[in-house]
This record gives C-alpha cells, sequence and structure tokens, in this order.
C-alpha cells in the first residue's frame, strides 16, 4: 500500500469482526489497516483515525489483551467497539462489570444525543447488533452517554473534546441498520480521503501474486464455489492460464448432481484444464467411525493435502517448482483462530495444522484471504465471472460433511429440566412453547467466543408468525447459557406435537449423506421457486440423529439466513405454510421422522451446525 493514502487504523484484539470493520472502511473507500494489540504510539501517529475492535476476552480478566493508554492522547479521532468499548472506559478510569444478562444478536439501540459518531441519525431506535456480557458500569471524566439500548445504560459514549467514541454493539455487521453512516460520519470525522476500490485491490494483488509466485507454477483446489472460482480467475489474470493446475476433487459429500454441474459450470466460465479427481471412497473410508466435528474437519483438510500430494507425484510435479493454491477468505482463517486473541469458533479445512507450516514456509498463495464474501463477489464481477456463478449461495469446502451431525451417544443438557420448566414459567401465559432441550450440541458464537450447546426445540401452539419468533428466539439464547439455538417444529410424521424423542447414533456414511441430499435438493428446489426477492443469501440443510415419536430416524433442518458477509446473520422469515408443505414432502424420504426451522441469527449460532 502506498503510503501517500491516508490511511484508518483497526486494532485487532482477535475479534472475528476485526477484519469486518477494516472491511467496512473499505467500502466507504478508505484504506484501512489492521495493526496488532501491542502496536507502538509512534506507528499510530502517521494514521488518520483508530478503530480498537471487539474481542472474545473480558477486560477484568487478569490477561486480558490491552494497549497503551497514550493512544487516547495522540489527538487522533478515535472509536473503540464492543471489547474497544469496555477497553476504552476501564483504561480511562471507568468501571466494567458482569452483565446481569447477555445481549446476543439483535437488539433495540436508542439515540439520545446527535453529536459525534451519531449526528447523521435521527432521535429515534434503530435496530443493532450485540455480542456481550459484560458491561459498563461506570463512565470515566469527560465522557457522556449519547445512546442506549433496553439492557445497556452506556451502549454509546462519547467525549466530545477529546475525539473519543465508543459503542457497545457492532456497527460494522449488516444487520446494525445505522451502522455504515456510524462509521461513514467517523471517517468524516477523521478527514480521510476516499481513494480505495476494488480495481485498486485486483491491480495490488496481480502484483503481490507476480512477486509471491516468481517462476513457479500454482497448483489450486477448485471447488465450484464463489472463493475458489475467484481466486482461480485472480491467479490467471497474474500468471496465465498454463501455469494454473486446477483440480476438482469430489469428496462424496456434493448436492446431488452437483459435480456434474461444476464441471459444466466452469468450462463455461472460461476453465480449460479443469482435472477431477473422485476421492469418494477414500474419504468415506477415512471418516469411518468419527463422530467429533473438529476431527471431521481436520482428516477433510489433511485428505486434501494428501491427494495433493499424491496427484503431483503421479504428475511428477517438482515442489520447488510449484506452490499451492486456495480461495481461503478471511472469516475462514478468524473462526479458526487465526490471529493473536482471536478464539477458535471451528476448524476449516483450509486451515488445519499441515496447512498452517505450509504457509509459513511460503508454500501456499491465497489472493483473496483478507477479503470478505461480498468484497470477493466484487472482484468476481470485475473479473469477468458469470453472474450465476458469482452470486451462487456459499457451499462449504467440506460439503455436505458438516451439515451430517454425528453422534455416538447423547449429549443431554444437566440444565434441561429447569431451562424447560423456567420457559414454559415465564411465556406460558401468551404461549405453550412445548420447549425441549435437545441431547445434542452445535457450535455457536457468543461474545465472539466459540460455544458448543444445546438446540432447544419449541412448537408453539397457536402463534407462529415471525414477528413473535424473532422475539422469542434471542431472548431465549440471552437468559440461558446452555442453550445457543432455538429451532421451531415444522412438520413430523405421527402427531403435532413431541410425544417423544431419542438418539439415533451414526457418522458419515453413504446412506446418510444420499438422505441429506435428497432432503438438501428438495429444499434448494423451493428456494429457488419461492424465494423472489432473493433474501435468503445460503441455506443450509442439516441432517440431525435426533427421531421424533419415533426409534432410529433422523430429523431434518432447515437453516435459510440473510447475511452479505457471513460474520454475522438472520434467520430469513420464508412464507411458513409454504414451509410445511416442503416439511410434508422431505417427510417422505425414507428414515426422516421430522422437519425443523432453525430461528438463530448469527451470533449466537453459527450459520452452520458445525
Amino acid at each position: 500500500m502506498e503510503e501517500s493514502f491516508d490511511k484508518i487504523a483497526v486494532i485487532d484484539f482477535g475479534s472475528q469482526f476485526a477484519h469486518l470493520l477494516a472491511n467496512r472502511i473499505r467500502r466507504l473507500k478508505v484504506y484501512s489497516e489492521i495493526l496488532p494489540s501491542d502496536v507502538s504510539i509512534e506507528q499510530l501517529r502517521a494514521y488518520k483515525g483508530i478503530i480498537i475492535s471487539g474481542g472474545p476476552a473480558s477486560v477484568n480478566a487478569p490477561s486480558a489483551p490491552t494497549l497503551d493508554p497514550r493512544i487516547y492522547d495522540l489527538g487522533i479521532p478515535i472509536l473503540g467497539v464492543c471489547y474497544g468499548h469496555q477497553l476504552t472506559m476501564k483504561l480511562l478510569g471507568g468501571e466494567v462489570q458482569k452483565g446481569v444478562v447477555g445481549e446476543y444478536g439483535l437488539t433495540k439501540f436508542e439515540v439520545i444525543k446527535k453529536v459525534g459518531i451519531l449526528k447523521n441519525l435521527k432521535l429515534q431506535t434503530y435496530q443493532v447488533y450485540a455480542s456481550h456480557f459484560d458491561t459498563v458500569s461506570k463512565l470515566p471524566s469527560g465522557f457522556s452517554v449519547i445512546g442506549s439500548t433496553p439492557d445497556d445504560s452506556f451502549s454509546a459514549t462519547a467525549n466530545l473534546a477529546k475525539n473519543i467514541y465508543t459503542v457497545q454493539f457492532h456497527p460494522e455487521v449488516t444487520h446494525t441498520e445505522c451502522g455504515l453512516k456510524i462509521l461513514d460520519t467517523f471517517v468524516e470525522l477523521t478527514r480521510a480521503k476516499r481513494d480505495w476500490s476494488i480495481e485498486a485491490f485486483i491491480n495490488q494483488e496481480i502484483a503481490s501474486i507476480i512477486e509471491k509466485v516468481g517462476d513457479k507454477k500454482v497448483f489450486l483446489f477448485i471447488s465450484g464455489g464463489v472463493d475458489s472460482s475467484v481466486a482461480y480467475m485472480l491467479l490467471v489474470k497474474a500468471l496465465g492460464e498454463e501455469r494454473i493446475y486446477a483440480m476438482y476433487v469430489d469428496t462424496g459429500f456434493m448436492r446431488q448432481g452437483e459435480t456434474e454441474e461444476i464441471q459444466q459450470f466452469l468450462r463455461q466460465a472460461g476453465v480449460k484444464n479443469l482435472h477431477v479427481y473422485d476421492a469418494k471412497e477414500a474419504y468415506f473410508k477415512a471418516l469411518k467411525d468419527v463422530y467429533d466435528p473438529e476431527q471431521k474437519r481436520k482428516i477433510i483438510g489433511d485428505k486434501f493435502l494428501e491427494i495433493q500430494r499424491q496427484v503431483a507425484s503421479e504428475l511428477k510435479l517438482n515442489s520447488d517448482e510449484w506452490i499451492l493454491g486456495q480461495g481461503t477468505i478471511y472469516p475462514d482463517t478468524i473462526e479458526s483462530g487465526g490471529t493473536k486473541n482471536a478464539d477458535k469458533i471451528k476448524t476449516h479445512h483450509n486451515r488445519v495444522p499441515e496447512i498452517e507450516a505450509l504457509i509459513r514456509q511460503g508454500k501456499i498463495i491465497e489472493p483473496l484471504k483478507e477479503l470478505y464474501k461480498d468484497e470477493v463477489r466484487s472482484v468476481g464481477e470485475k473479473l469477468g465471472l458469470p453472474d450465476k456463478m458469482v452470486h451462487r449461495h456459499p457451499f462449504p469446502g467440506p460439503g455436505l460433511a458438516v451439515r451430517c451431525l454425528c453422534l455416538e451417544e447423547p449429549f443431554p443438557d444437566p440444565e434441561a429440566e429447569q431451562v424447560e420448566k423456567a420457559i414454559k414459567q415465564e411465556w406460558s401465559q401468551e404461549q405453550d412453547l412445548q420447549p425441549v432441550v435437545l441431547p445434542i450440541r452445535s457450535v455457536g458464537v457468543q461474545g465472539d467466543e466459540r460455544t458448543y450447546r444445546h438446540p432447544l426445540l419449541i412448537n408453539p401452539i397457536f402463534k407462529h408468525e415471525w414477528n413473535y419468533l424473532r422475539e422469542i428466539s434471542p431472548k431465549i439464547t440471552n437468559r440461558f447459557k446452555s442453550v445457543n439455538r432455538v429451532i421451531l417444529l415444522v412438520a413430523t410424521k405421527n402427531s403435532e406435537k413431541v410425544e417423544s424423542f431419542s438418539v439415533t447414533p451414526g457418522y458419515l456414511t453413504k446412506e446418510r449423506i444420499l438422505k441429506l441430499q435428497k432432503a438438501d435438493k428438495l429444499v434448494m428446489n423451493f428456494i429457488e421457486q419461492e424465494d423472489f426477492e432473493n433474501k435468503v443469501w445460503q441455506c443450509p440443510t442439516v441432517l440431525l440423529p435426533i427421531s421424533i415419536n419415533s426409534k432410529g430416524q433422523e430429523s431434518i433442518v432447515l437453516r435459510p439466513v440473510s447475511s452479505t458477509e457471513a460474520m454475522t446473520a438472520n434467520f430469513t422469515e420464508l412464507d411458513f405454510e409454504k414451509v410445511r408443505e416442503l416439511g410434508k414432502e422431505i417427510l417422505a424420504i425414507p428414515g426422516i421422522s421430522a422437519v425443523f426451522y432453525d430461528l438463530t441469527n448469527k451470533p449466537p449460532g453459527t450459520i452452520e451446525w458445525e
């Protein structure tokens, strides 16, 4: 990056949202640079503005990461977000304490004063995204409250004399409806030039690829998804197609008919040297009797490398003349705990230890590793990829393997009875939710930390209105620590109620994947026919080893979400009666006992269940 460009520094405390802040600043056409929390005061003097990001730690923990408090005397506009909000308050003499209730997901933010970063908002209430448990209980001298939420009186603060601002929620996420305007106002206060563009990124990355690869060639795994396809086109733009060996690995975990569709798709996009490797038998064998989700991801990642080495050997590729290419984007890195203070949410297949070792050795090229999905799509459009490919639903590298939950024995929640009883007591007047804490677990993210907790199944007798369900889901996950998802009963074979449930042990088998492929095909056809407004950004179809009102069967979860960058998401509100009809179609698949609808936003639940 040229030093003549104005820049805003984003100090990274390991949060999954840190690089999203940098992404949003770039969206405002301003150069941003991510810096570690131990950055020196001298280095920071060169920046037009400073944003202190969120992070998974508690500021009151003995080992909590911190920064040099002299940062606040630089005379540079500063914005603290989430952990950055709490750290700023504490370092300047305020107090932070454990909250009575956490805020995970959507909440209402009231603008109290139209000053500083809120000067371009109206004196009204906005929907915002929060992800925290600790709260500020006392402000430092010189600070005043400029906004609040129902559970946090000090949700936004300002020291106008020093040009320092803090917010407890996340302005960088799509679902904070006033977020981009808040960041735009902060940029305005910094007086930074607006010179960044996708074209500038492409030109810089092409130059970087040429320098890093040198006279070598690139061996690239290509999945047919947006990320690897855009990475391929960027590498071709920099090096020429003759220096790229693109290989598609059929793991057996793709959607029904997808391998053939991807081959056709990529060839239409101009990929002439696509090589297909059939690894289905090898993957099912390697994953036999494996139940742990992290172990599954590691085996899948290791297997990719094993295949790469095998093919390289068969082709007699000299390792000194080749470098491995990947379509990694930034959420893969941050969710795998890829920065200094980050909490590992889940290990992506392209971030297993062997891959990390190759990165340190300089043997991997990842041209998109600093970008988010919306930026990747923009790069794809600029490089001329077909619109249908660029805006394809995201699909995980491990495929349906991470949408097929495996379980050897139940994981009962010791607090299940208490949780169910409390929910019945609290909401019995307005609605009988018939709550059931299921004896399985899924991955979530709460307070920027990984959680591995239970889904709560509800079946409200009268209300299936989205307004009601949208409110009840975060209330439950905010209050009950052992729950990180709320799912709604859509259909069962034998009753409209959950009379009984049991676990059906199972690992990754061809039979289970085939069952999931059939359900997924019905769901994707439904989305294509019914989602006229393109509200659904991604719709995982998940197979659960849970049998409802029967023995030895399983269940399907529908997980349609609305998002742009994958770091946050809302569950999508589709026509419920049509969803019920879809549920009945899915129940016709042998071995499926029930269909559920995931009502969980991100946070607290990740988009994928594993």
